[in-house]
């Protein structure tokens, strides 16, 4: 049992410098963000901080890790269930947000997130974490396609290029409301989805 509890309470620990990390990246930014930063957002000791992980970029690191994982937790594609609400709750979750339960809401944590990937050009491990993450997104959304095409309610499009297209729409949209403060972009980028690339899938029989 004690290395049970042991094992809890290091995951625990990690969760809560993980908080920690994302308070003090939405107030400092990561260009001016230090381990103190963090250190000054945890209740707990800094030195676990530095127990746990190598310095700020090994951190940054395990956060985005940490990030990303909330929004990659989707379940597999029900055969029975309607392909045209899976794939538009799909979107509707990319665009807008699963209920993540937590002290920061979905657009905060896209702050954090966005500000990130504009830095992984000079981060090779970032890099790496975002073409893992964007390709689970695709993915995802793919998966609701081909099983769309199998059961005969989408049209046989070329899955990865609507894939593509669907996750980079979803990518720009979240970017803009942020980067610019087109707080309409979401609410835009779906409508668009929906009257003009939903019909690109409809059978050309129109059983759909």
């Amino acid at each position: 049992m004690p290395a049970a509890n042991d094992s809890a309470s290091s995951r625990e620990t990690r969760e809560a410098i993980m908080e920690a990390t994302f308070r003090a990246l939405s107030e400092h930014g990561y260009t001016d963000l230090r381990v103190r930063d963090i250190g000054e957002e945890f209740e707990k000791s800094r030195t676990l901080i530095h127990y746990h992980f190598d310095g700020k970029h090994d951190l940054i690191s395990a956060f985005l890790e940490y990030l990303v994982e909330q929004y990659e937790d989707q379940p597999d594609v029900d055969a029975e269930a309607d392909p045209w609400a899976t794939l538009e709750a799909r979107i509707e979750q990319c665009l807008f947000g699963p209920e993540l339960g937590a002290d920061f809401d979905h657009w905060e944590r896209m702050t954090v997130y966005h500000e990130l990937f504009s830095q992984a050009q000079h981060h090779e491990r970032h890099r790496e974490l975002f073409t893992e993450h964007y390709a689970v997104l695709r993915e995802n959304v793919a998966a609701v396609l081909r099983a769309g095409i199998e059961q005969g309610a989408f049209r046989d499009v070329d899955v990865d290029d609507v894939a593509q297209l669907l996750t980079d729409v979803i990518h720009a949209a979240r970017a803009r409301k942020i980067s610019l403060g087109h707080d309409d972009a979401p609410e835009q980028a779906h409508r668009a989805v929906v009257e003009h690339v939903f019909p690109t899938l409809e059978p050309e029989d129109g059983t759909a």
